[in-house]
């Protein structure tokens, strides 16, 4: 059965499994074009971070990071590999956009990849009713990135 809980930043498997997330994505891009959060800014008091766990493995995190007053950034998001495909993305997204909702955010932005590794990634966003958008927040136009927004 899958628990989506808040993170507990002292525990040692989460270190791991977000290690092994940066290590996923260091080969896809240029480190320029790479977004994703380390452990220490994942700590920050504007980010709210879950993992998701099955009989307490972590199989999955999903992170929301405040831009403003009621738009947030959708980061961290990441399924084990060997349980690529079973959903967990898809309830990690539903969890952290209902948690937006619930406090107030009307909107939810994400940066992903544009190479072929992300193609997942931009089909389950796109399938939630993400659509593409200008860059935001610090970001810039960048060909090794796509940009998407959500209206909650």
């Amino acid at each position: 059965m899958l628990e989506v809980s808040l993170a507990d930043f002292d525990d040692v498997r989460l270190a791991a499994f977000l290690r092994e997330h940066l290590a996923d994505l260091a080969p896809t891009a240029p480190v320029e074009s790479q977004h994703a959060l380390d452990l220490t800014a994942l700590r920050q008091p504007s980010v709210r971070l879950w993992v998701a766990r099955e009989s307490e493995a972590i199989v999955g995190t999903v992170a929301l990071a405040g831009l403003s007053n009621r738009h947030e950034e959708l980061k961290s998001m990441r399924t084990a590999p060997a349980r690529r495909g079973a959903g967990i993305a898809s309830r990690l997204l539903e969890h952290a956009l209902q948690d937006a909702r619930s406090r107030g955010v009307t909107r939810v932005s994400l940066e992903t990849g544009s190479m072929e590794f992300f193609a997942p990634a931009r089909r389950l966003y796109r399938k939630a009713g993400f659509a593409d958008c200008a860059p935001f927040g610090s970001y810039v136009e960048d060909p090794n990135s796509v940009y998407l927004t959500r209206e909650l």
